[in-house]
């Protein structure tokens, strides 16, 4: 292994441990959007079902928009503190653009368009067929996935975040116009720590992992 290869590692192991959820951030600190394009962009990189990459993000940096999130979400103070919200929601119709993705794969040489015609009707017809609730079950795996790689990415960008599930997600539609077919799954705060975070206890690998039988 390069020493390239060992700095890489031990950076991205550094960024595991370091990584902790946080609700105290300073205020005056404004992450530029480019920055945060760059931290989404980042993200997209994660596995979804059948590459439909269903997450779509809202965006929430506005102080007076951040405002209206706050009682959304429970008066959790790092809404209005942090730099940034970040609403992750899936799409129940990501199906319909298994044609554009799958084009992409046809013109890297991936694919022959004869495979992706056939992989692209058998996509829309079993996604199309599954119904809302069984497509936003979907979503919601394919959404911690991209969740957690955008919150490893920020704190490899000197970030740190905290999801947030405790927010009244059909209040949060309605004040922030939601089309239907998006549904939201998760709130994100991006930001710089006010202080320093604290690690939390985690069960050890004995106590969650069983080998080829849950008998001891």
């Amino acid at each position: 292994m390069s020493t390239l290869n060992q700095v890489d590692v031990k950076d991205f192991y550094t960024v595991l441990k370091e990584r902790h959820s946080v609700r105290a951030y300073d205020p005056s600190v404004k992450i530029p959007r480019e920055e945060l394009k760059e931290i989404i962009e980042l993200s997209l990189s994660a596995p979804s079902s059948s590459n439909l990459q269903p997450w779509r993000f809202l965006v929430i940096d506005e102080p007076e928009l951040k405002q209206k999130l706050l009682p959304i979400a429970n008066n959790q103070q790092q809404v209005v503190d942090s730099s940034a919200v970040i609403a992750v929601l899936g799409d129940l119709r990501s199906y319909e653009r298994a044609e554009e993705i799958y084009s992409e794969s046809v013109r890297l040489g991936t694919m022959t368009e004869e495979v992706k015609n056939n992989f692209v009707e058998r996509l829309q017809k079993g996604y199309g067929g599954m119904g809302p609730e069984r497509l936003h079950q979907v979503n919601l795996l394919d959404a911690g996935l991209v969740s957690m790689q955008l919150m490893l990415i920020a704190k490899a960008k000197g970030y740190d975040t905290v999801p947030m599930g405790g927010y009244n997600a059909e209040q949060f539609a309605e004040a922030f116009d939601v089309p239907e077919t998006l549904k939201p799954i998760l709130l994100i705060a991006i930001g710089k720590a006010a202080k320093p975070a604290h690690a939390t206890a985690r069960l050890s690998v004995d106590q969650v992992t069983y080998w080829n039988s849950f008998q001891k």
